[in-house]
């Protein structure tokens, strides 16, 4: 039998709702053998170790949680090599990868998981009959490619819809103080708390000379007091910056740099980032290269890691791809 493994976060800002919500719903499936993983309190490579030596060939899993839950997911599933299918239901501060995959409920991906293997109206039908009105229309399984991360040719993380480097990297430092995690924990599906504290530190902490040491991009040296790198691959980045759909083609992704400590530069960008799209030059891949061996933060999806003596940092789409769930809009 077909294995259905729930991913989840107890210590997440939002598992009141993934406990309420979605764990009820884990008894109405039927022809799947439903299991859970829940993620600890240690370093993410931990986490995804321990279930990337889980899965199993044929198993589908399912995200409840953040970013950081959906990430450690996407990196397990794509390091085991195994033929495993991702859905990604919504319950953190910022829900990139959900977003991107328009699934909300998990209605969405257990109605899509049957559409996937049986491919008839049924599946649809006898979801709705238990699921009522939640239940969602036939959608498909694609294919998601990811970004890679070589930090001194060293694999460091595979990124489904972003990454970043400099001083908005070092911002996501703040989530770990115990005193923010616990206001955060409250249950609350708004992200605003979020934005509060990210505006806290941007003020504090904008005139600390948090640049990028000199490097330069494919070659191109890049303009001094340059404080921000971040590559784009999917639909949203921090939930309210629009990005595109880099992520359905294996090669492409766009990219950009900019001088964020500047307050009015940050203004203009977030205002195009809302309003239109996230500015970006489109990339087969960026090489990017240190003058001197430089103390660099990079994060992806809200996980972060600083790192120590870095002469390169590539990212580039690989030659391997994510099978997952993605409900289309009018479903």
């Amino acid at each position: 039998m077909r294995r259905l493994i729930i991913v989840y976060n107890p210590h997440s800002s939002q598992y009141i709702h993934v406990k309420d919500e979605v764990f009820p719903d884990l008894t109405k499936i039927k022809g799947y053998m439903v299991g859970k993983f829940a993620i600890k309190k240690i370093p993410f490579e931990d986490n995804l170790k321990a279930l990337k030596q889980f899965l199993k060939n044929g198993d589908l899993v399912i995200a409840a949680g953040g970013d950081a839950t959906a990430a450690v997911s996407a990196n397990a599933i794509l390091e085991s090599g195994k033929d495993v299918t991702l859905g990604v239901l919504p319950y953190g501060n910022f829900n990139d990868l959900a977003r991107t995959l328009g699934t909300k409920t998990l209605s969405d991906v257990v109605n899509m998981a049957g559409d996937a293997r049986r491919g008839t109206p049924k599946t649809f039908l006898a979801c709705k009959k238990f699921w009522g009105k939640r239940a969602a229309g036939p959608a498909s399984v694609e294919h998601f490619y990811p970004l890679d991360i070589i930090v001194n040719g060293k694999h460091w993380r595979y990124a489904t819809c972003y990454v970043t480097m400099g001083m908005t990297a070092e911002a996501v430092e703040l989530f770990d103080d115990p005193k923010i995690r616990k206001n955060l924990q409250k249950g609350h599906k708004s992200s605003w708390r979020s934005y509060i504290q990210l505006m806290k530190w941007y003020f504090k902490n904008r005139h600390k000379k948090l640049f990028i040491p000199e490097f330069k991009i494919n070659g191109k040296l890049q303009p001094k007091k340059t404080s921000d790198y971040a590559a784009v691959n999917g639909k949203s980045m921090c939930r309210v910056m629009k990005g595109g759909e880099d992520f359905l083609v294996p090669t492409i992704f766009r990219s950009m740099t900019d001088r964020l400590a500047n307050f009015w530069r940050l203004s203009k960008l977030m205002t195009k980032s809302i309003l239109v799209r996230t500015p970006g030059t489109e990339t087969k891949g960026d090489i990017l290269e240190f003058t001197i061996p430089s103390t660099v933060s990079l994060q992806a999806e809200g996980e972060y890691k600083t790192f120590e003596k870095v002469k390169t940092i590539e990212v580039i789409k690989p030659d391997k791809h994510l099978k997952v769930f993605i409900k289309k809009k009018g479903l």
